[in-house]
């Protein structure tokens, strides 16, 4: 029997949280040990019943774990840094999912040649349906980066993508539930507006976005061609595209994307 993969956290918050039951709840776990610590010992607590190891310390975790997912917020992450820099060796991956946080960052504060892993992962991984974007930093070792990937395949999907480009995807997949959360809302809006209830209106725009991404996904259609099939020469879709286009729905996205990506190079350390 092969030794178990040794997995920790450091935070056990909604999205730390997430991704421990991911691996709990499939068959990565007969594979691997997931220790975590956490300050709020009520979280821990909730864990533990999920079969995950609780520590007294983040350098606890740091002394009994190869992978080390850092899950804290950005601004806690110098003072966690520095509490388990001490438990750091050359075989110990980091696996950060914080914004802005860089992999120079985390070495700079551990071990110079400190292997990193860099997530962008989303909430709808709480769900076990996330998108999450991932690169890898030198020196951890490719097989060392398809166990991380591994883990948020678990949670929904992932993507690689070059370390220069992980502020660029916050966008694309960390905060773009938010914006599409907006954009459901004005269309729940406009359905009260009009005397239909959000417990009719709600359910049906959801199952649209779900339908519409199976579309984009498998059905083969490239996005333009899409657009083509739901709207018929004179009718009601080309009217309401019209005003889409009228506001410049396409350029206020794309402004929307841009300013996520240059407040991502603010917070970054």
């Amino acid at each position: 029997m092969s030794e178990k993969i040794k997995v920790g956290f450091i935070g056990a918050g909604n999205m730390g949280s997430a991704i421990m039951k991911g691996i709990m709840g499939c068959e990565l776990a007969q594979n691997m040990e997931v220790s975590a610590f956490d300050p709020a010992s009520d979280k821990l607590a909730k864990l533990t019943e999920a079969g995950i190891r609780a520590c007294a310390s983040g350098l606890e975790v740091m002394q009994n774990c190869k992978y080390v997912f850092l899950a804290v917020k950005p601004q806690m992450f110098e003072q966690v840094l520095d509490q388990i820099k001490d438990g750091t060796t050359e075989d110990t991956v980091f696996v950060s999912i914080a914004a802005g946080i860089t992999a120079e960052y985390i070495q700079s504060k551990t071990l110079a040649n400190a292997k990193v892993v860099l997530v962008m992962p989303n909430t709808p991984l709480l769900l076990g349906v996330g998108a999450s974007a991932l690169a890898k930093a030198e020196p951890t070792t490719d097989a060392e980066f398809q166990t991380v990937c591994s883990i948020f395949n678990a949670c929904g999907i992932s993507a690689q993508l070059p370390e220069n480009k992980m502020k660029e995807i916050i966008a694309i997949n960390g905060s773009s539930p938010a914006f599409i959360y907006l954009f459901a809302k004005a269309f729940v809006d406009y359905a009260a507006k009009e005397g239909i209830s959000q417990d009719v209106s709600l359910p049906l725009f959801a199952q649209s976005l779900i339908g519409s991404a199976k579309m984009l996904t498998d059905s083969g259609y490239r996005i333009e061609e899409l657009i083509k099939m739901v709207s018929s020469p004179g009718g009601t879709t080309l009217a309401g595209l019209d005003e889409l286009y009228k506001g410049n729905l396409e350029e206020t996205v794309g402004k929307c994307c841009e300013a996520c990506t240059k407040r991502a190079y603010e917070l970054s350390k």
